[in-house]
């Protein structure tokens, strides 16, 4: 079974991962999205559906960077800007891409900032 385009193949990947990640209070859930310019990312509760902290690479201290770069520093800000809503812990919801290049770079970034993913 193939699917028609690259994004719906991506959406298909996408629901299957958010089966299986669920973020609660305790321990929410990162979700990634990734564009050929750059990428965002927010952390959500899903038990009350607000969004707690969130970055994107429109942002003007890393809109210069290179885009590994620019992964690794957006991951380190929404560790940043998660610890100051009082949570350590997340859930990383990959939202169907690949964990590698960009995204990795982006989790990696998590980490160095002090958050447990």
């Amino acid at each position: 079974m193939s699917s028609a385009t690259r994004s719906t193949g991506r959406l298909r990947r996408r629901r299957r991962v958010r089966a299986k990640v669920i973020g609660t209070a305790a321990r929410p859930r990162v979700s990634v999205f990734r564009s050929n310019r750059g990428i965002s990312a927010q952390v959500i509760d899903d038990g009350s559906g607000h969004t707690l902290a969130a970055v994107s690479w429109t942002e003007a201290e890393v809109r210069s960077l290179a885009p590994m770069a620019q992964s690794e520093k957006l991951g380190q800000l929404l560790a940043e800007r998660t610890k100051a809503a009082g949570t350590s812990a997340v859930v990383f919801d990959r939202g169907g891409y690949r964990y590698h290049g960009r995204v990795k770079a982006f989790a990696e970034g998590l980490r160095e900032g002090g958050l447990s993913v």
